[in-house]
């Protein structure tokens, strides 16, 4: 019997020889090789597969001779064997059939896009590095000038190799260079890459059924209206959430604070919320039962922002007193005092390694500033690198890695918006380079990154979000339905797998948004006809997130069904730690913890001062900026105004 060459509208090729390599991958050679045998098709051609046995054996000299030349592929790509049910008379991709024709080598079939001086220089570079590992170190230098630098890549690149040389050991190269060595996954993970540079019909890109599996599964989610899903869709059927999936019920209101909340912030292993405002205060909760567990008050002015460093063991707070402090999270002390701006201190950031972090401010002379944590000088000191003429009084900073730190391709990213020219500007935060700038019409009040980096959500004063593409600068999406067009509001990405965009507005209300299509899923009352300054999703529970608000208050945002335990009555607060009540003993907390606890309760609660030791009562809080409403010129009407806030 005859076969169709085509499969449900698909080629049938194709689908046979990515189940061949699908079913090898899951380990199932047998099968693998009867479905070869049957259907006719090799997964790979034979020049294809002497250059995968090179790569892994480390046969550079193989591998690129047969990348060389131009010349014709005499074999013509994949061929049907002859006991095969129907035969391929001509490749797919020839002139003759209208497709666009493959680009050859002799022998190797490259893709159109494939850089064949990046394939040699990623080749060379594995060969090197290898040299350096069994310390042969003429033979390394050699391939360095000989072999690399004919290639005329960047000179940075050339650069960090030859830096390598000065390695005493292998591990030490190893931990320099992220490579796992000759022993390792490295020739793998060269292959892999290399693959995606070879035409498919030669070689298929690595794990391309599970890739395709994975596609789909992305698709289904981002086209879901309410995916929330702690697990991946299955592939039996359609994936479809409900609206129950939506965080959309308060769970708890915490009054800690006496004056507007200005920012807030959980700690990424989402156990810690921060909160920060009008009142000088910043206050840390834990998340089961906000219980506060400690107040920091040792600034002068109002407290605009806070930032968790990446192992949650450190905290820096920024104010318009023009001082950003350092903060021990687990005793709630001030370790360092920063007085080195000249204007408020608007925000802050931590790099990827939490050895450094960088502080912004109003101040023409010293807008960004980058610190090291290690040593910590007590007070002041100098940083370690001024963006002094890079850019000028900065309101918002973030700060974005790759998702591997192997992937030294792509650069961390620091992103500083300044409030006089509507522009934000884009560093390498590593090398205190810019390398981009992105101009807009309307004031931004706000900008932070998704985890992975690829996007940027901005507020503007136009009431709009806008999520861009950082690589492009193209917009995404815009998000509108939401107030915002006199204060500074600022809004994050949350949710399982981020799909959600959230914000408050100057009505009191929260917008939920779809990332994917920006359409508005949910807007809530949240905050009593007040301003909603900030929201913050909980990065380890999709189904928390918190707002901040000018009625004083923050409110936890979740979903009643499966909302976190009270306190248990038994239990009560005694200097800042919940206690189990003595046999003669005090009240029990029997108060709801929804209503922040009873005051009684509260007023045991450490507070630090100056002196650095606890100074009597506590206090509550959340977060926001300052555009200092009380005063003439609190709008957004004038840069000075919006950046005070």
């Amino acid at each position: 019997m005859s076969l169709s060459p085509t499969f449900y509208g698909h080629d049938r090729e194709e689908v046979t020889r990515i189940l061949i390599q699908g079913l090898n991958d899951m380990g199932y050679q047998s099968a693998a090789t009867a479905l070869s045998s049957e259907s006719g098709y090799s997964l790979e051609t034979p020049h294809a597969a002497a250059f995968r046995t090179a790569i892994l054996h480390g046969d550079w000299d193989t591998a690129q001779t047969l990348m060389s030349g131009n010349l014709p592929d005499e074999e013509g790509g994949l061929r049907r064997t002859p006991n095969s049910q129907h035969a391929r008379t001509q490749d797919r991709q020839s002139p003759e059939n209208g497709s666009t024709p493959r680009r050859r080598t002799r022998g190797l079939s490259l893709s159109p896009e494939a850089d064949r001086s990046e394939m040699l220089f990623l080749i060379r570079q594995q060969k090197y590095l290898e040299l350096l590992e069994l310390r042969d170190l003429g033979s390394a230098l050699m391939v360095l000038r000989q072999e690399l630098q004919p290639l005329h890549q960047e000179e940075s690149r050339l650069h960090a190799l030859s830096t390598l040389m000065m390695c005493k050991t292998s591990d030490d190269l190893k931990l320099k260079s992220s490579w796992d060595g000759t022993l390792g996954d490295s020739r793998k993970e060269l292959l892999s890459q290399l693959s995606h540079s070879i035409s498919p019909s030669a070689m298929i890109p690595e794990h391309r059924l599970a890739d395709l599996m994975t596609q789909v599964k992305d698709s289904q989610m981002m086209n879901c209206q309410y995916h929330n899903s702690s697990t991946w869709p299955s592939l039996y059927q359609d994936h479809i959430c409900e609206r129950s999936e939506l965080p959309i019920d308060i769970l708890n209101v915490l009054d800690g604070h006496q004056n507007e909340v200005w920012y807030l912030q959980f700690s990424n292993d989402g156990t810690r919320l921060a909160t920060a405002g009008k009142d000088k205060t910043v206050v840390i909760y834990e998340t089961t039962y906000f219980r506060q567990l400690h107040v920091l008050d040792q600034h002068r002015d109002s407290v605009v922002y806070v930032a968790w460093s990446p192992d949650d063991k450190k905290l820096i707070s920024c104010a318009r007193d023009k001082v950003a402090r350092l903060w021990d999270t687990d005793s709630g002390r001030c370790i360092r005092t920063i007085t080195y701006h000249e204007e408020p201190v608007t925000t802050a950031a931590w790099a990827p390694d939490g050895l450094t972090f960088v502080t912004g401010s109003l101040d023409i002379n010293t807008p960004l500033a980058v610190w090291n944590t290690d040593p910590l000088p007590p007070e002041d000191g100098f940083p370690v690198h001024n963006f002094k003429n890079q850019c000028a009084r900065v309101q918002d900073c973030a700060i974005s890695a790759p998702a591997s730190a192997a992937n030294t391709a792509i650069p961390v990213r620091l992103a500083a918006m300044c409030c006089t020219d509507n522009t934000i500007y884009l560093f390498d935060y590593l090398r205190s380079e810019e390398f981009g700038r992105i101009s807009l019409e309307h004031p931004i009040t706000c900008l932070n990154f998704s985890s992975d980096g690829n996007d940027m959500l901005i507020n503007l004063s136009c009431d709009e979000i806008w999520a861009i593409d950082v690589e492009t600068g193209d917009t995404r999406h815009k998000f509108q339905g939401h107030k915002q067009s006199h204060f500074v509001i600022k809004s994050c990405f949350g949710g399982a797998s981020e799909g959600f965009v959230v914000c408050g507005g100057e009505d009191g209300t929260l917008t939920i948004w779809h990332r994917h299509t920006a359409r508005i899923l949910e807007q809530l009352p949240a905050h009593a006809s007040k301003c909603v300054n900030a929201v913050a999703w909980n990065p380890a529970n999709r189904l928390m997130f918190a707002s901040a608000g000018d009625d004083n208050k923050v409110r936890i945002w979740g979903r009643a069904s499966v909302a976190p335990p009270r306190l248990p009555p038994q239990l009560l607060y005694a200097d800042g730690q919940i206690q189990t009540q003595q046999p003669g003993g005090q009240t029990p907390f029997s108060a709801s913890v929804a209503a922040a606890g009873d005051a009684a309760a509260r007023a045991t609660l450490p507070r630090w001062g100056s002196s650095g030791v606890p100074t009597g009562a506590g206090m509550g809080g959340g977060l926001s900026w300052e555009t200092q409403r009380d005063s003439p010129d609190r709008g957004l009407g004038s840069s000075a105004a919006r950046s005070a806030r």
